[in-house]
């Protein structure tokens, strides 16, 4: 194990959104032109009521697209909003989308970074504004 501290966010939300095939990428790039750092598209198959629409009752295959945000917390609202809104989800079949609150995400911080949210701490906790 490794004697560097770890850096944990811990005002992080995921948003998922499942969404008809070839609709993602038109949500990410509106997710990212309100903030949002990136994403994950990954494929899925769903079922449902809409598989057994078939001709004589054949399955149809319905390929998903499933992507996932991970957001602060001061641009969850804006950008689930947008990303509501791109993939047009008020629309009966297109999709559907959710928010988990993350308990804590780590990844790479840059060093100053990490100093100035460390610095802002200790002022909040000493009554420092």
């Amino acid at each position: 194990m490794s004697d560097k501290e770890i850096p944990v966010l811990t005002d992080a939300a995921l948003i998922t959104c499942i969404v008809q095939r070839g609709v993602a990428d038109d949500i990410v790039r509106a997710a990212q032109e309100v903030g949002a750092q990136g994403a994950t598209i990954h494929y899925g198959k769903g079922s449902g009521v809409r598989e057994r629409l078939g001709v004589v009752g054949l399955a149809i295959e319905v390929e998903k697209e499933v992507i996932t945000i991970v957001v602060a917390d001061d641009q969850l609202d804006r950008v689930f909003e947008r990303m509501y809104h791109a993939g047009k989800l008020g629309t009966p079949g297109m999709g559907m989308m959710y928010v988990t609150r993350l308990e804590k995400a780590a990844t790479y911080i840059p060093h100053e970074i990490v100093e100035r949210l460390t610095q802002r701490q200790a002022r909040n906790s000493s009554g420092i504004r």
